[in-house]
């Protein structure tokens, strides 16, 4: 009887273990749908704040479309949520299977033991029970097997009301799971017919803007131009910091800045809308946009740059097309920050992380961008890997 519901009990044991790392992963997907969906809202704020004559710009499109990749990608952590709680609701009714199990077995060998207790109520069967032992230590175990029937019994019933009432709560829990589904499945339909509308719109900008090829071609050169004189000017200063004595950097800081790898605080809260490298134009799929050496965030307007870590100004010029730019260094590692508007900081200061660089330039769209970048001495690195 032990044997059988010790093995219920370690197969229940089992599959809450797998519920429970199941648990674990539904809460990072819950995480990561909950950051997605305030990355849309702030999107949507940002396209509502722009003026009718800017909603289909340049920038506009931009906002556009990453909008509608983040909306695609939490149309898919919707679908792996809803497959990882189909997998949580099966395990659930394995568990409640092998609950059930140990119930129907502790009421049936309890309805068994009534029976036979009620069968031989006689004293005189108990007495003649005792009297046929073989020996005094067989009478003796007899005997206390007789006194403390009662208490067994006792502790049975509670035994089988206790695992009642988990099975109860396991129930409650399957069917609150269930609607859970349901939930998630509605929101995800919603959220799939909402994104087929926002590719639609942004394809009709697409096509609109793809009318006058000759002035964004202009554009594009212009900005190329910028972009190239832009990546020489940085160059040139990390090299010029990268020359100096071995006694000017700070390897201490340089050894915290890399263990944050993945964890340094963004700029400024916005959204990337132009990624680092080469890229395709969002337009003209053919033309291929000039190589970034970081990546630009847009931002709500009047948005402040922030210092993502320890260190020292180095330089702050104006550069066309970006305005006011700014380059900390820390110890080995350089960080960038262009698109001001202002600096409230000099050359040569020391400022901590989270301290304000400057105010952000606002765009044509009523919008504010910051082009941000990474350089591990004269390397330039991805600033979307270590941000956290």
């Amino acid at each position: 009887m032990r044997i059988v519901r010790h093995i219920v009990s370690i197969a229940a044991a089992l599959m809450i273990v797998s519920l429970s790392a199941a648990a674990q992963d539904a809460s990072g997907k819950k995480a990561a749908i909950a950051k997605l969906k305030e990355e849309i809202q702030f999107i949507d704020k940002e396209l509502k704040a722009a003026s009718s004559k800017h909603k289909e710009s340049y920038n506009h499109l931009l906002l556009l479309q990453k909008k509608s990749a983040s909306r695609k990608k939490l149309v898919a952590e919707s679908d792996r949520a809803i497959k990882d709680l189909k997998d949580s609701i099966y395990l659930k009714d394995r568990q409640i299977g092998a609950l059930q199990a140990e119930v129907d077995t502790l009421e049936k060998y309890y309805s068994t033991l009534v029976y036979n207790t009620y069968k031989n109520r006689d004293n005189r069967v108990w007495f003649m029970y005792l009297l046929s032992s073989q020996n005094p230590g067989q009478g003796y175990r007899r005997y206390s097997y007789l006194k403390n029937l009662a208490a067994t019994m006792n502790a049975d019933a509670q035994e089988i009301l206790a695992a009642k009432e988990h099975l109860a709560v396991e129930k409650a829990a399957l069917t609150g799971m269930y609607n859970q589904a349901a939930d998630l499945k509605k929101e995800r339909e919603k959220e799939y017919t909402t994104l087929l509308g926002e590719e639609k719109k942004t394809k009709a900008i697409v096509d609109n803007l793809a009318k006058d090829k000759k002035k964004y071609k202009a554009e594009l050169d212009r900005k190329r131009k910028e972009v190239d004189r832009l990546n020489k000017e940085v160059q040139k200063m990390v090299s010029k910091e990268i020359a100096k004595k071995d006694k000017n950097i700070d390897y201490t800081v340089s050894g915290k800045f890399e263990q944050n790898k993945g964890k340094i605080p963004w700029p400024v809260k916005g959204v990337v809308t132009e990624q680092f490298g080469v890229q395709k134009h969002p337009v003209y799929k053919n033309i291929t946009l000039p190589e970034s050496n970081g990546i630009t965030i847009t931002a709500q307007k009047g948005s402040e740059a922030k210092c993502v870590f320890e260190g020292v100004v180095k330089q702050i010029l104006v550069m066309p097309g970006y305005s006011h730019c700014v380059l900390v260094q820390h110890g080995e590692y350089f960080t960038f920050y262009c698109k001001l508007a202002k600096t409230v900081v000099k050359s040569g200061q020391k400022v901590a992380a989270g301290a304000t660089l400057g105010t952000l330039e606002t765009t044509d769209d009523d919008n504010a961008q910051l082009h941000f970048q990474i350089w591990k001495g004269s390397t330039k690195q991805n600033p979307s890997v270590w941000l956290k």
